[in-house]
């Protein structure tokens, strides 16, 4: 989770105690990464947040999700240079 603060900064023992409350939720990952975005977008109001879960499946296939709330992956102009991520974007 990468979080550019506006103001609130989530505690790292509340955001630990947040995903654990996860365990016994049956989900989808899809609908997981979504919630979770939702949630720290409207409880924290970052200037930017980005998610990025990695899950492992069984049968040894992973998934990787990203949703970012910067405008450039949206398709506008983008407020944040982020090096490390290993974007193919350039500039």
């Amino acid at each position: 989770m990468t979080i550019y603060p506006s103001g609130r900064v989530p505690e790292l023992k509340s955001l630990k105690e947040y995903f654990f409350a996860w365990r016994d939720v049956v989900v989808s990952y899809e609908r997981f990464i979504d919630v979770v975005f939702e949630h720290m977008m409207r409880r924290f109001g970052p200037a930017r947040l980005r998610l990025v879960p990695t899950t492992k499946l069984r049968g040894g296939i992973s998934s990787r999700l990203v949703v970012d709330s910067d405008w450039s992956v949206r398709g506008g102009e983008e407020s944040f240079r982020d090096e490390g991520w290993g974007s193919s974007r350039s500039g």
